[in-house]
């Protein structure tokens, strides 16, 4: 007889002696290359590939087999985000070349924790079902990461270019090595040296990052004396039969890369609603674009100071890169306030906003003339820019991509199948379909009905191996201790509770007790939470020791005016807090 297991039990195989067929039986695939829902369906798979795929009727399972009951479930391909950034934290400190920050946090620390957080970020994307990511601008450095994580194959698949080849290089990334993600075209014979270069380190593709500046006129003069070395860098790349992918986000400039051999467009077009033609060019090219509609309204809130983080953010995004988004509150108080209340004056005016919300619409019209006509449009959230989150802004993309009027079926194919055409992959991974990846996820819900659904996932097979959704992020005490930091911050009570144990206990330090239970220590903060608007906490020495973290703390908002000096010791159990110990407080009159 046939063995029902649930997932947990089927883990216990490692990654080297798993070899067992697994047979997800009674499940509804989801069929993104027909655009249809197909059900009562057995999917069969041994590590990688997809062996059979029939109606459950149709296929007997032999004795002691390995079966996942999808009755009542939706089967789903591995997602792919097409465009992100490993070389950015999606942290406040991402872009000194956008907002710099430096004296507080030198650029240096940033580029030691994207790699050192890269194995965490991409554990991230795997447990919002995103089994592929593309990264269309990286260094050397990270190519050489990515080398080394791609090893563990329990991984997400990371597709990453070079350094972007640029027509212009910010100044605080000159001279940084191979931790340099631009490089500089000044000429046609910069071309062939700058895509030579690449080719050791075995770049997925090649990136061209085609800014040019000034007035209308004066682009479109820049684009065309342009020209002749972004054409060159493009038929460089695809003497080495390497895609080329090209940040352009002016239509001239677009279309004049396009014309010229461009790939992949991993922007939408924003300074003008696009012709038809346009559109005709694009499709008869057979280029591929991603619209990235949220990335700058994230910078746009930032510096506005108005950033908001839903739960579903606040609890899967990298604590320590969304903690960072926070710390605008008490950098208005430090020598960079005259610059913050600048930017966030001029980002609240009705001309700023306006002009925004003009943005916003273009990007929204011209996604849907794209799709509408037929052009590939492949999901992606230029994630590790300032406040878009690595791997929890998927959906947020996706939800903004519904409402310019694309179908839930033309998203799930830009999330699914799309991404595989850019590197022309699309008969390995994508779509459900025998021999291809068994790169799958299965979903509680129908995920055509609600976008939604996608993050309510059941299971998740990574090369045809089962992964427990639950523990694919490991959870260190500063994690936990850093996510409740967030909530509290956020005023978000189900993100701030989130990290507490049921039987939470709370104590003045060393053993008055002051709550117990997680509903009780709920009620307190849903009060305090609900009186205080201005409520922050930073965070100004951290001491980690194994389980228990000591937090030193400024508190502002409490009271007006008043600033509180507190020190917090957080004890970890079973991956929650179980105990947190307040100590002395100091309270400091700021007026």
């Amino acid at each position: 007889m046939k063995k029902t297991f649930h997932l947990w039990m089927i883990l216990i195989f490692s990654v080297n002696s798993y070899h067992s067929q697994i047979y997800i039986e009674n499940v509804t695939v989801v069929d993104v290359i027909h655009k249809k829902l197909v059900p009562d369906q057995t999917v069969v798979f041994s590590g990688k590939p997809i062996i059979e795929i029939k109606p459950s009727r149709q296929i007997k399972i032999p004795q002691n087999s390995h079966v996942i009951d999808g009755k009542g479930k939706y089967l789903i391909p591995g997602m792919t985000d097409s465009h992100v950034h490993f070389f950015q934290s999606g942290g406040l400190y991402a872009r000194p070349d956008a907002l710099d920050l430096r004296k507080h946090v030198p650029y240096e620390k940033e580029i030691r924790w994207s790699h050192n957080q890269m194995e965490d970020l991409l554990q991230r994307y795997l447990k919002m079902g995103i089994t592929s990511v593309i990264d269309p601008g990286a260094t050397y450095n990270l190519l050489k990461l990515r080398d080394s994580l791609q090893e563990n194959i329990r991984l997400p698949s990371v597709y990453m270019s070079g350094p972007l080849i640029t027509t212009y290089e910010p100044e605080v990334f000159k001279n940084l090595n191979k931790d340099e993600p631009f490089r500089l075209l000044t000429s046609i014979d910069d071309a062939k040296k700058l895509v030579q270069e690449q080719l050791p380190y075995k770049p997925d593709f090649i990136k061209i990052w085609y800014i040019v500046t000034g007035d209308a006129d004066k682009k479109k003069e820049q684009t065309k004396k342009l020209e002749p070395a972004i054409k060159a860098v493009i038929d460089e790349a695809h003497k080495n039969n390497l895609k080329v992918a090209v940040h352009a986000t002016e239509r001239f400039t677009a279309e004049t890369a396009v014309q010229n051999g461009a790939d992949y467009l991993v922007h939408n077009i924003e300074d003008e609603i696009i012709s038809n033609d346009f559109v005709k060019l694009l499709k008869s090219k057979k280029v591929i674009v991603s619209p990235t509609l949220t990335v700058m309204d994230h910078y746009y809130d930032t510096y506005g100071q108005k950033i908001v983080y839903d739960t579903y953010e606040l609890e899967n995004s990298n604590p320590e890169s969304i903690g960072s988004m926070y710390d605008l509150k008490h950098l208005t108080q430090t020598s960079d306030s005259a610059m913050l209340n600048k930017l966030k004056t001029r980002f609240n005016t009705p001309k700023v906003k306006a002009y925004i919300s003009k943005m916003d619409s273009i990007r929204r019209v011209n996604l849907k003339k794209l799709s509408d006509g037929g052009v590939t449009i492949a999901a992606g959230t230029d994630a590790g820019n300032i406040g878009t989150q690595h791997g929890s802004s998927f959906m947020a993309e996706l939800k903004a991509m519904k409402a310019s009027g694309m179908t839930e079926w033309q998203i799930l194919q830009s999330a699914t199948i799309n991404p595989a055409k850019i590197l022309n992959k699309e008969k390995d991974f994508g779509s459900i379909e025998v021999g291809k990846a068994a790169d799958l996820v299965v979903l509680n819900s129908n995920p055509v009905e609600n976008l939604g659904n996608l993050s309510d996932i059941s299971a998740i097979f990574r090369n045809g191996m089962p992964i427990d959704v639950k523990r694919i992020v490991q959870n260190t005490p500063e994690n936990l201790v850093q996510q409740q930091v967030n909530g509290y911050n956020a005023r978000n009570i189900d993100a701030f509770m989130e990290p507490y144990a049921e039987d939470v206990e709370l104590y003045i330090f060393p053993s008055k007790l002051i709550s117990k239970g997680k509903e009780a220590m709920r009620k307190i903060y849903v009060n305090l939470f609900s009186t205080t608007p201005d409520l922050h906490c930073e965070i100004t020495q951290r001491i980690v020791n194994d389980r228990y973290i000591v937090d030193k703390e400024n508190i502002t908002g409490q009271r007006p005016g008043i600033q509180t000096e507190a020190t917090a010791i957080y004890e970890i159990k079973d991956d929650k807090i179980s105990k947190v110990y307040f100590l002395s407080q100091k309270h400091i009159d700021k007026h």
